[in-house]
């Protein structure tokens, strides 16, 4: 049978495995909102990658607790430096992308 200690492991390895699960999907959907943002702007997204640097609980407008996750990325005006931006949301709902100034490119 189990015994506490086991069944807290379980618990803890289950909570661990959900939140891993959890964390690719609003990753993912950080970075579909960041490319869709950058595409708007003729900018390039690089590397594909989101950095998660915030992570905490909040009340959103409705008054129901979500967690605010704050994602940086990096991107590209001219092919020629990279730029970091800063992508906030709240659950799954977006709340703010803010983008370094950039050199916007030179047209012919």
């Amino acid at each position: 049978m189990f015994s506490l200690v086991n069944l807290t492991c379980l618990v803890l390895v289950g909570l661990g495995a959900l939140y891993w699960w959890q964390s690719g999907l609003f990753k993912g959907r950080a970075r579909q909102l960041a490319m869709e943002y950058c595409r708007q702007l003729d900018l390039q997204l690089l590397d594909q990658s989101m950095v998660i640097t915030g992570f905490w609980p909040i009340r959103n407008s409705s008054g129901n607790l979500v967690f605010r996750r704050t994602y940086q990325f990096e991107f590209s005006s001219t092919g020629d430096r990279r730029y970091r931006g800063e992508l906030i949301l709240e659950g799954m709902a977006l709340k703010s992308i803010d983008l370094e100034a950039y050199k916007i490119a030179e047209s012919d």
